[in-house]
């Protein structure tokens, strides 16, 4: 074992809410954190190891908050310890949806509702201070850290920036819920009876058009899924204003999740071809871009 998973070991057979001898195993996925699945005797943990990650704005504090009230919810599992860059919640004994999964109307209907719990309840059981999650601030904050860091997108970042405003101001008038603001289909899990919704790094509030549109764009939704969805939420149909504004969200969360991936590139160490991941997500940004202006 090198000495990297080494000092993981030691670090986690040292925490201090085990019972009996630990089994480690790593997990595959993250692409922000390292995580294991760590055996106790019958008991099984989830260890996520992470420390506060500035260029991505990720705070710590925030995601425990975040991530306890979503459990008072009854959206995700209990955290049974927690210090300075290591998170300990209940292991859920089940899989990650896939994209085409997702796409399935009666999941997606699980999805939608699972959704509009977090954005009506969590609130509710927050505790301590909170963040707003706005993300056409933190494209802002993305094209300055990529300038200060010489990377390779910088030509992109004007036109980007000018699309950005574009968007912000069609996607008004705002409603604020609490978001989950990552919805991957990797941060959804089915255990075979109910779905959970996992990883709360970037909670905090922000327009309910954010969390459907990254469904959307995260998942390959297409027109009249996204339509169907948006009635589901809103228990109407959208009228032409409404699909509007949702159309410049879901374009401001595809840009999020393009220079998210940029950032990534020259500030990552985890093992991951970032440039493939920016390439995909751009393509995607650029093909809803286009489709919102002819709008």
């Amino acid at each position: 074992m090198g000495t990297d998973n080494r000092s993981v070991e030691v670090l986690i057979q040292g925490l201090p809410l085990w019972t009996g001898e630990v089994a480690i195993n790593p997990l595959e996925g993250g692409i922000t954190n390292h995580n294991y699945l760590v055996t106790d005797g019958n008991n099984k943990f989830v260890v996520r190891l992470g420390a506060d990650i500035p260029v991505h704005q990720i705070k710590r504090f925030n995601e425990i908050a975040a991530s306890k009230a979503a459990h008072e919810a009854g959206l995700s599992p209990a955290i049974r310890h927690h210090q300075a860059g290591v998170l300990v919640m209940d292991y859920i004994p089940g899989a990650a949806l896939s994209e085409e999964q997702v796409r399935e109307p009666e999941t997606l209907t699980k999805v939608i509702s699972l959704v509009k719990r977090c954005h009506r309840d969590v609130p509710g059981f927050l505790r301590g201070a909170s963040v707003v999650f706005w993300v056409f601030h933190v494209v802002r904050d993305y094209a300055a850290t990529l300038r200060d860091g010489s990377s390779t997108h910088i030509k992109r970042l004007p036109a980007l920036l000018q699309q950005a405003e574009l968007l912000e101001k069609a996607a008004g008038p705002f409603d604020i819920v609490f978001g989950h603001n990552d919805l991957l289909p990797a941060n959804i899990l089915d255990d075979g009876n109910r779905l959970w919704l996992i990883d709360w790094e970037y909670g905090g509030f922000n327009s309910p058009l954010f969390d459907l549109g990254g469904l959307a764009s995260n998942n390959g939704l297409d027109e009249p899924a996204e339509r169907w969805m948006l009635e589901q939420y809103f228990d109407r149909s959208p009228d032409s204003d409404l699909w509007r504004r949702y159309s410049a969200m879901k374009c401001a969360s595809l840009l999020r999740e393009t220079m998210w991936s940029m950032v990534s590139e020259i500030h990552s160490n985890i093992d991951f071809d970032y440039s493939v991941y920016t390439a995909e997500n751009l393509q995607r940004y650029e093909q809803s871009f286009s489709h919102f202006q002819q709008l």
